[in-house]
């Protein structure tokens, strides 16, 4: 074991390959929830396999050495538990959920996927015809199909604004050496993070993955440099067949370590988190323009993406674009109020504590603060720094922010 440290009842520790696990003690559970993460995402692929990560993911529940498609899906169901796993633009993971005597178990099926898969050809052609219609999902839901189109606006010529799910083209080309050459190169011990959370021994998990996960340590994993592109504010616009007008109205943003993360936060909460906010409340109370209406804020390690989403009737466009444009104008030049940002910290600490009575959520904020900051974040720093904004840092981060001309606009139309 080469290092070892704890934070009340966090733990984490460094295999000699330097595979990382951390675990968090939850004795009032009766459950865990454990996580293999690998630390690469669509980001990390060419444009000729762009797709791959998360085909691969796909592709890991369909078969091992000694378990076939149906003993994984299995594995978990038949003690109450289950399996899954998802991609992002910078990370996979690898996922189950169970009762804590399962945790041996758990954690065998899971290693066992990522270490002993397969590939079988028959299975692979089957699961392209999966993706290609997981894409046509996407493309019939216009709320993801115009954040898609919004995330290549902005990120345009960045493997960011590449779609996670990849192209039909790149998809339908894949082949089994793709998958075990993009397995060799990103899935080494040291781009690996195990993480548990729940009624679970920290010295006990760690003997199981020395068991389970003792991959040799081929090397280093290597990690393209990738200079963001220069971003330029732009309008795109598309038609589809659906019923109403879905609009971004957003910029990039910040990254994960930026030390203006929590300022954006609150603004965010400001504009649109929940039923009384600015958003909601001068949009969809006031002029009844839309059911749907609401910001969102994604971070990547060097960069992010802010937004305001609306699903409206394309008469009601200008309008919304209007009150929207009004808003950011208001929180460039208006100090909040301070019951109103009293409320909005209270609100996010609030949602912040009830995420914490959920095992999941607990393990996936374990394994990001490793991934993005090599050390646990714990929820006394997070709460510090919420409540250390003040009213007047919110405006000087705002009126730097929140300039309209810096926000670029994509529209998804109803077809004439």
């Amino acid at each position: 074991m080469q290092s070892t440290e704890s934070i009340t009842q966090i733990k984490k520790s460094t295999l000699p390959n330097g595979l990382k696990i951390v675990t968090e003690n939850i004795d009032s559970v009766k459950s865990i929830s454990a996580g293999i993460w690998v630390k690469t995402g669509s980001r990390n692929e060419s444009v000729e396999l762009a797709g791959i990560t998360h085909f691969l993911e796909h592709m890991l529940f369909k078969g091992t050495e000694k378990r076939s498609a149906y003993d994984i899906a299995l594995s978990m169901e038949s003690v109450g538990g289950y399996l899954n796993a998802f991609t992002s633009t910078e990370y996979t993971c690898y996922f189950a959920r169970c009762l804590d005597t399962k945790l041996v178990q758990a954690m065998d099926v899971l290693s066992d996927m990522i270490r002993n898969s397969q590939f079988p050809e028959e299975e692979l052609e089957k699961e392209k015809k999966v993706v290609l219609e997981e894409m046509k999902m996407y493309r019939d839901s216009p709320d993801d199909y115009v954040f898609e189109m919004f995330s290549s606006q902005v990120f345009d010529g960045h493997p960011i604004g590449r779609p996670i799910i990849g192209y039909e083209e790149t998809v339908s080309s894949f082949t089994r050496h793709n998958l075990f050459d993009y397995m060799e190169k990103r899935y080494r011990p040291d781009n690996l993070l195990v993480a548990v959370a729940g009624n679970v021994n920290h010295n006990e998990v760690v003997s199981l993955v020395e068991q389970l996960m003792d991959i040799e340590n081929n090397g280093s994993t290597e990690n393209e440099e990738q200079p963001l592109t220069e971003y330029s504010v732009s309008k795109q616009e598309a038609s589809k067949a659906i019923e109403q007008t879905h609009m971004i109205l957003g910029r990039r943003a910040l990254n994960y370590d930026h030390p203006d993360k929590y300022l954006l936060l609150l603004a965010n909460t400001v504009l649109g988190g929940g039923m009384s906010s600015r958003l909601h409340q001068n949009i969809r109370e006031k002029y009844g323009y839309c059911y749907s209406i609401g910001p969102f804020n994604q971070s990547y390690t060097d960069s992010g993406l802010f937004g305001v989403y609306i699903g409206t009737d394309k008469d009601y466009v200008s309008h919304v674009r209007e009150l929207i444009t009004k808003e950011f104008e208001r929180m460039q030049n208006e100090m909040v109020g301070e019951k109103e940002l009293s409320e909005a910290k209270a609100q996010l600490k609030g949602k912040l504590l009830l995420s914490q009575e959920n095992t999941s959520n607990r393990m996936t904020r374990l394994a990001k603060s490793e991934l993005y900051f090599n050390r646990f974040i714990s929820l006394n720093e997070l709460v510090e720094n919420i409540d250390a904004v003040s009213r007047e840092d919110l405006l000087n981060f705002s009126h730097k922010f929140f300039g309209v001309k810096q926000f670029s606009e994509t529209l998804l139309l109803p077809e004439k």
